[in-house]
């Protein structure tokens, strides 16, 4: 008997898959096609209690546990080399309370999947702006989307969680228990605990919005972000928005003398009514005007899944980010001039704008560590060649640095890659990483969940 076969949870009513069965390289692939790792078992959970006794089982052989949800984060943490992947993608349960709003889901949902059950109620949560987007890793990072300037981000809307802690137990976090765990979860990654559902509080958001894209050429740059910047910084909260640097795709929509070509995208979700949304929009659709205008009422569910097609699995991926504390010319320019001459057709760079719902949260009420910053940049770096790695990472690095100086310092942990312990320090800064290591020190003081970007505990540090 192999020593992989002995791998055995005391009691789970899932699939266990390991090295040489059928469906293991499938099982292990992740988003980012840099990352190539074979776990010793991979367990398909179906309930909290699988969740719990792969728990158990990693600690009782000492192997390092990684948890799938979506596998769309760039670090590939989903799972762990010669570790035991705990698989929650098949925990698919959803049930939507009209009356409430309350939304339990569990950890396996992608947000596509989400959207679809919420918007037969009428209801969203601000969720992912992929649909295949994972629920459960983007929630714990503190969950950015299209409708975080009217409702707050993904964190903001959690109003309670079912946890299974390090030791195997199984506890809920909320205002009224464990609050401190609530409080880390809310941003801090999953390094407190495995969530097997989530409780949100949905709004009422569609069917349809007003969304899509503008296009605009490479010359139209400077001027278009000044535009844009501005009119940003005093839009009302219904206005969710990116500022995109893209190779315009080879679609029937495009005109062929513009596929394959730079071009700056801006993506519009207005979630108010559509009458009230071609008035607010109205002066960005007229700028310039663009030559390419692609907004117009659709399904929210639509709206989600605008960047699908652009974001592709197996792809290499690099990322990084950074928040902007202002958006002068002189940063504008270096923008611009960098990202319309991109080194792949498939890198995006992507501009976000901070300010409404999220900026009024108190700073100290979650983990997420940066609320005030008007701006928050993505760098997005996709290309389908290994051989081309390095003068790819190069290009989203020398971009990256051009604008530090108008950086805050901290960054949206799941837009981050793999960049080092001072990183993640610096993503909450030290007051709140502090806080988040004594949170560590007592729910995960052995560090078992580790396979993220990483809270040490105060044993650890250094």
């Amino acid at each position: 008997m192999t020593t992989e076969a002995l791998l055995q949870p005391a009691s789970f009513s899932g699939d266990l898959i390991r090295p040489g069965d059928p469906g293991y390289d499938e099982a292990r692939a992740v988003f980012n096609g840099m990352i190539d790792r074979r776990p010793r078992l991979i367990g398909r959970c179906r309930t909290a209690e699988d969740v719990a006794a792969l728990v158990v089982l990693g600690r009782e052989h000492g192997l390092p546990l990684s948890v799938y949800g979506g596998g769309h984060g760039v670090t590939g943490a989903a799972v762990a080399e010669s570790g035991v992947c705990i698989d929650m993608r098949g925990m698919k349960g959803i049930t939507v309370d009209a009356g409430s709003g309350i939304v339990r889901a569990e950890a396996g949902l992608t947000w596509g999947e989400f959207d679809t059950a919420t918007q037969e109620h009428g209801l969203a949560v601000t969720g992912g702006r992929i649909s295949s987007t994972g629920v459960a890793g983007l929630a714990l990072g503190s969950g950015s989307g299209w409708l975080e300037r009217k409702f707050g981000f993904t964190c903001d809307n959690l109003v309670k969680a079912e946890v299974v802690t390090a030791d195997g137990r199984q506890v809920i976090a909320s205002a009224e228990e464990n609050d401190d765990l609530f409080w880390g979860l809310r941003g801090g990654g999953g390094n407190f605990g495995i969530v097997t559902a989530f409780h949100f509080q949905a709004h009422r958001v569609g069917p349809v919005v007003l969304g899509g894209m503008l296009v605009f050429p490479p010359q139209m740059g400077r001027d278009l972000v000044r535009f844009w910047r501005d009119f940003m910084l005093a839009a009302p909260d219904e206005v969710g928005s990116a500022l995109a640097f893209i190779t315009a795709p080879p679609l029937d929509f495009v005109p062929k003398h513009v596929q394959g070509t730079p071009v700056i995208g801006v993506v519009l979700c207005y979630s108010g009514p559509v009458e009230e949304g071609e008035k607010v929009l109205a002066p960005l659709r007229q700028f310039g005007p663009p030559p390419l205008d692609l907004v117009q009422p659709m399904p929210y569910t639509a709206v989600q899944q605008l960047l699908d097609a652009a974001n592709p699995k197996g792809l290499q991926n690099y990322w990084t980010a950074d928040f902007l504390s202002e958006l002068p010319d002189d940063a504008i320019g270096l923008m611009v001039d960098r990202g319309t001459q991109p080194v792949s057709p498939f890198t995006q760079i992507i501009l976000f704008p901070g300010g409404g719902a999220i900026s009024r949260v108190p700073e100290d009420a979650t983990a997420f560590g940066q609320r005030t910053a008007p701006f928050n940049l993505h760098y997005l770096s996709m290309w389908p060649d290994p051989a081309d790695n390095e003068k790819n990472i190069a290009y989203t690095k020398e971009f990256a640095a051009a604008l530090k100086p108008w950086a805050t310092g901290r960054a949206y942990l799941n837009f981050l890659g793999e960049e080092g312990q001072e990183r993640v320090i610096s993503a909450f800064g030290p007051e709140k990483y502090r806080r988040l290591q004594q949170i560590k020190d007592r729910w995960d003081p052995e560090n078992i969940f580790h396979n993220n970007q990483n809270i040490r505990p105060t044993k650890q540090q250094g």
